[in-house]
């Protein structure tokens, strides 16, 4: 099937021709044929499959035709919805189709002012637009088409009382859409307060699974070998544009600055920075200026950035659908993506659980070691010493070794500092499986152990 089938009004018809389309995804095929129908409809698709278009071309060619005045889009982030604002933008341009962005963070006025001016689609994230239509703002704004974007990312992020709450502002001789990746059962109830005799259609099958696509291996090792491992794997791997995933955002400020120290180019994002910071910082991403984006979870959620060939999970996720959400950014659209795991002998039980309930595929990898500490980590060391704070006991010691030569001392001093980063460096980076085996035999003692202490404890 060709684009050109669609009967679209021809405005429209041009933007999806300037935008390169020539035959519609799966989506797009079995959802854009629904919507131009009329009908509700639930689509299960992950994201990157094109479910931007496969909602908005129809959507916006009721706009161009005149049968709809108003369409309203809501997303989970504010990343997503400026994504999905500047895509809907580019697609309906020649047609006129006026777009606005609503979100937190900046201003009510000058959102409030373009709704009522006329706007004729609004994107925007749960906790705006509910205060808008709690506080009376934009009751001029009446949609007859509203599309519920990730939905299940918005499950995650708790948004699903704001979700209902937005629809009851919301007139119901209206035309409802629902896409989610997943299909949890709050959404399917969810689907059924808000949607009328829904038409469901699914693109998630066995062939476009993310296991298919998307090579998944994790690296055992000791807990301060993290930033060593890390680094080797940006100089070994073909990483055109990658993701490093933290847990905490201080994580995240730490190794960026590590990363940016040792000539890497690369950028953190977490919910501390301020809205106008956030935007420079995906936009470099995006435009490629940016090749190493350092962010936490919540952080990244709705993040849809093109060409990601490796994601890196510098800590294994606190649950398996962040597992899920964090390597879905890379593999899209049918392209190969790396997901690799950084894990200790602590956490490979967590991870095996992981394995278990999302049905990956990961294998045990090593990495050679370098022979020797590079310029880089000499550069490295110097910063340490430099920013090393003086002890009390320095000079104490100093006077006890009256007798050497401060020279030699001081070159003596230097190489307990080299000795301990050569240690650290190794020959091989990960431990193989007869290791991880071991290792897990001996954790595994401790913990009975343990286990059988506080038993005996308990019985005194």
């Amino acid at each position: 099937m060709k684009f050109n089938e669609f009967d679209f009004h021809r405005d429209i018809a041009k933007g999806v021709k300037i935008a390169g389309f020539r035959e519609p995804s799966p989506i797009q095929e079995m959802a854009i044929p629904i919507i131009a129908n009329g009908s509700d409809m639930v689509g299960q698709a992950h994201t990157g499959t094109g479910k931007t278009a496969a909602f908005g071309l129809p959507m916006m060619d009721k706009l161009a035709k005149g049968e709809i005045e108003r369409a309203l889009v809501i997303t989970p982030t504010r990343e997503l919805a400026t994504q999905v604002s500047d895509e809907l933008y580019h697609l309906g341009r020649f047609a006129g189709i006026r777009t606005l962005t609503v979100y937190g963070g900046v201003g009510y006025g000058r959102q409030i002012a373009l709704i009522h001016k006329g706007v004729q689609i609004v994107v925007a994230t749960p906790g705006r637009l509910k205060d808008l239509y709690k506080k009376g703002k934009i009751d001029v704004f009446n949609p007859e088409i509203v599309v519920l974007d990730e939905a299940d990312e918005m499950l995650d992020m708790g948004f699903l009382e704001e979700i209902k709450e937005i629809f009851e502002y919301i007139p119901q001789n209206r035309q409802t859409l629902l896409f989610s990746a997943t299909m949890p059962e709050p959404i399917k109830e969810l689907a059924k307060h808000i949607l009328y005799q829904p038409e469901f259609i699914s693109v998630v099958g066995d062939e476009e699974t993310t296991n298919n696509v998307i090579e998944q291996r994790y690296y055992v090792i000791n807990e301060n070998q993290r930033d060593e491992v890390i680094v080797k794997l940006l100089e070994t791997e073909d990483a055109n544009k990658c993701i490093i995933f933290c847990r905490m955002k201080r994580e995240v400020d730490r190794l960026t600055e590590h990363l940016q120290a040792l000539g890497f180019n690369a950028a953190g994002l977490h919910g501390d920075l301020e809205q106008q910071d956030r935007e420079v910082v995906i936009k470099a991403y995006r435009r490629g200026q940016t090749k190493i984006m350092v962010a936490t979870d919540v952080a990244a959620r709705g993040l849809d950035v093109k060409d990601v060939t490796h994601v890196f999970n510098y800590h294994i996720p606190f649950d398996p659908q962040s597992y899920v959400h964090r390597i879905g950014r890379t593999g899209r659209a049918g392209k190969s993506g790396q997901a690799i795991t950084l894990v200790t002998t602590e956490e490979f039980r967590e991870l095996q659980r992981i394995q278990k309930e999302v049905g990956a595929e990961m294998r045990l990898a090593t990495i050679q070691g370098g022979e020797g500490i590079d310029e880089a980590g000499l550069e490295y060391l110097a910063d340490l010493v430099r920013d090393m704070p003086i002890h009390n006991e320095a000079q104490t010691l100093i006077s006890t070794m009256g007798d050497m030569d401060r020279d030699l001392l001081l070159e003596k001093l230097v190489s307990c500092f080299i000795e301990k980063e050569q240690h650290n460096v190794g020959s091989q980076i990960g431990f193989d499986q007869h290791t991880v085996d071991e290792m897990l035999k001996s954790y595994t003692s401790e913990q009975k152990a343990t286990r059988n202490n506080n038993r005996r404890k308990k019985r005194r």
